[in-house]
């Protein structure tokens, strides 16, 4: 069977037009956004989007509007030859890589490009992204409200609206009929989902299940960073994540009990708990007893890698 190869775009404008080339032709067209540095959860996301669409397209771009100063913008993994060749593999092929060199370059249509033009700080707060302290020309951000301000939202304040932002972006330059985004950013799924409901976009959006490695780790590009004790350690992540579901089945819905059961298994582990909050699985409320479908959402540093997880408890 032949290799299929994917088309490699660069250009908004170039991408754009595929876009609606192939949409002439009554194609579909489904996007996997992705930061690159692809591991077998973007692929499950791959395949999960052929489900959906005719034609596949994969964007690869490390957005620095979603990253502040002090997070790992450069030391974020990559490898986008090895990307290629992993999206070479996946079964029905990927049809186009968007690959942009910079999103938010806007040419002489940038309205200035000095870090004063750029400077536009949360008020109050002095809070900037990577892309605002370069000075970009850069002005407009897409906010979902309520839903960006809980869990990751109060340790990365300038996270979610960078996502949405480039979101929104990649939306209006591929014009997708559906995204698909892993369940295991489980806030961020929600706030594009709500997103796209608000400001009607015409992309349906799909939740795709975590991937987990063999041992249960939670598949993650950063999880390259951890050491091999520190990735020993990290599986605590799961495991008490799994005990607190079965408890919580069993009949135990006081969340602070299983809030503690959580916590102090990750950090007798060695793991530094960012937050551990148990919420409405569409609302992202926190609730203090299980009465409807929740999810259990954490964030643990172990070293200087920050994990995600969660799961899914429906009593």
């Amino acid at each position: 069977m032949a290799v299929r190869e994917a088309e490699i775009i660069s250009s908004k404008d170039e991408m754009r037009r595929w876009s609606r080339r192939m949409r002439s032709q009554g194609k579909t067209i489904g996007l996997v956004p992705s930061m690159g540095y692809l591991h077998q959860g973007h692929i499950s996301l791959i395949e999960e989007a052929h489900k959906h669409t005719d034609l596949i397209v994969v964007s690869i771009y490390v957005n620095p509007g979603q990253f502040s100063p002090s997070e790992d913008l450069s030391t974020y993994p990559s490898d986008f030859h090895g990307d290629l060749q992993k999206l070479m593999a996946v079964p029905g092929g990927v049809d186009a890589v968007f690959h942009p060199h910079n999103l938010y370059d806007y040419g002489s249509d940038g309205g200035g490009g000095s870090s004063g033009d750029c400077d536009v700080r949360e008020e109050g707060k002095g809070v900037v992204s990577c892309l605002e302290e370069r000075g970009c020309g850069h002005e407009t951000w897409v906010r979902v409200g309520r839903l960006e301000k809980a869990m990751c939202g109060k340790s990365r304040p300038v996270f979610f609206r960078g996502v949405a932002t480039v979101v929104s972006k990649l939306f209006n330059i591929v014009e997708p009929d559906v995204a698909v985004f892993g369940k295991k950013d489980y806030q961020q799924w929600r706030i594009i989902t709500r997103m796209v409901r608000d400001l009607d976009f015409a992309v349906k959006i799909i939740g795709s299940e975590i991937v987990r490695e063999a041992d249960g780790l939670a598949m993650s590009s950063r999880n390259v960073h951890l050491s091999p004790e520190e990735r020993e350690k990290a599986l605590s992540i799961n495991r008490s994540l799994s005990r607190a579901k079965l408890a919580a089945e069993k009949g135990q819905t006081d969340c602070r009990e299983l809030r503690d059961l959580v916590i102090h298994v990750v950090e007798e582990a060695g793991g530094r708990i960012d937050y551990a909050e148990i919420v409405e699985q569409e609302s992202l409320v926190a609730v203090e007893e299980i009465r409807n479908p929740v999810v259990f959402c954490v964030a643990v540093w172990f070293g200087k890698v920050r994990l995600l997880d969660n799961v899914e408890i429906n009593v």
